[in-house]
């Protein structure tokens, strides 16, 4: 039993039940025994009381693509290091990607990071099963054992799985057991050995581009799939306007189906790349400023319905290459609230929109209890400054891997405080 805890004087900002107003929570064993709007809170005896100072108090991020390192890959990444990288950005939820080194394809390795997870990270680590065995795009692992073991949801990560009969097939087993199947859209034909963006930029930088329909294409064969099999689909990120209208088209037919968005894709464009800067070759590839504008409206609509931050560590060795030889992924636990508070001081969307993104519709998605304030929930949550100034710098982050692709950005709006389970797990000290 620990000591009650009030968080008073916050402004509560919770996109599940549209509050945005000062107000009081009160944690007890980890989780939120009551809520107090528009007035000062009765402290119980022995309580610890938080004054936020007219901080916004939100639900804890749910940041659904998280690559780590761990295990195989250590060095890039562990589950210690993503998770102190975690709720420094206020994440304090992430879905852990099935590629690693050997791939999450087995029950007893969904349960060993789960239980591996609970002693090193202080976020909650989410373990994502692999659709097909060592990610191979040929055979079908255990679902039923998976689930059991405590898969979220299923996904071969960074691979798009090329044979229509084989996701059917996934599709139609995952539907059995009401789990999620997250699914990177690539056709890979289509995307053969291009790096970025087909267009005229690419041809101006003499590199081979990559079009959008090597996205359009295998989302339109899983949405019709999807309809099909009746699965509760998400397409893992989408960056093109032709997606958001397949999917917007979609949705009036299906409301199982949801689709997530890149922080990199929503923030940015192809343009960032400048001269060749590698931190900047991502999977999806930036698109144009068009595409971008088109992802934003399709927030704003609601036909995408989460952001994550595309975590995906990698070592200075695989980065510093020649454009064309560098690997993809950049790391983005830290930033991915900092850069999405940007489209609410540019005016483009609000704050609830940007948050519901990546709290409450995560949740939802996922089947979890969590990404709310409310009686009863989790108290994870997390104490927003909307106005702080600061820097991304190489020396303040805490991810193994330094491959940013806001190095050097500056931002406004920090995480001073995060609580994970009613347990402060992150102060600001800067």
């Amino acid at each position: 039993m620990t000591r009650p805890l009030i968080i008073d004087n916050a402004r509560i900002v919770d996109p599940a039940s549209g509050t945005d107003q000062l107000g009081a929570v009160l944690i007890e064993d980890g989780r939120i025994s009551d809520l107090v709007l528009g007035g000062p809170a009765g402290v119980p005896d022995n309580a610890e009381v938080i004054n936020a100072g007219g901080l916004i108090l939100s639900p804890g991020l749910i940041d659904m693509r998280v690559f780590v390192g761990e295990p195989g890959k250590e060095y890039r990444e562990t589950l210690a290091s993503a998770g102190a990288a975690a709720v420094a950005g206020g994440v304090t939820s992430f879905v852990m990607m099935p590629d690693t080194t050997p791939t999450v394809d087995d029950g007893a390795l969904v349960d060993f990071l789960i239980r591996r997870a609970e002693v090193q990270s202080p976020a909650r680590v989410l373990p994502a099963a692999a659709i097909t065995k060592g990610l191979a795009g040929k055979e079908i692992t255990e679902f039923g054992l998976l689930r059991e073991a405590g898969a979220v949801c299923l996904t071969d990560g960074a691979q798009s799985i090329q044979s229509a009969s084989l996701l059917r097939s996934a599709m139609g087993y995952a539907a059995n057991f009401d789990m999620p199947i997250v699914h990177h859209v690539a056709e890979a034909g289509l995307v053969g050995d291009g790096v970025m963006n087909e267009g005229l930029f690419a041809t101006v930088l003499g590199l081979k581009g990559i079009p959008r329909e090597a996205e359009t294409i295998p989302l339109a064969r899983d949405l019709q799939l999807a309809a099909l099999t009746k699965v509760r689909y998400h397409a893992a990120q989408v960056s093109t306007a032709g997606s958001a209208a397949l999917l917007d088209a979609a949705k009036t037919r299906n409301p199982s189906v949801s689709a997530g968005i890149s922080i990199n894709n929503l923030c940015l464009n192809e343009n960032d790349i400048g001269r060749y800067r590698t931190f900047f070759k991502l999977s999806p590839p930036l698109r144009t400023e068009d595409d971008r504008q088109a992802m934003v409206e399709a927030l704003k609509a609601g036909i995408i319905d989460t952001i994550h931050s595309d975590h995906d560590p990698q070592d200075s060795e695989v980065k510093r290459q020649p454009f064309a030889e560098a690997s993809n992924g950049a790391i983005g636990l830290e930033t991915l609230l900092a850069a999405a508070l940007r489209l609410v001081h540019s005016g483009d969307v609000d704050l609830s929109t940007v948050l519901r993104a990546m709290t409450v519709r995560p949740a939802e998605i996922l089947g979890l209890d969590t990404g709310r304030i409310a009686r009863g929930a989790p108290a994870d949550l997390i104490l927003i400054d909307l106005d702080y100034p600061w820097q991304v710098t190489e020396k303040t982050i805490r991810s193994r891997s330094r491959n940013t692709s806001f190095e050097g950005a500056r931002m406004q709006g920090k995480v001073i405080r995060t609580l994970v389970g009613g347990r402060t797990v992150f102060i600001d000290e800067a």
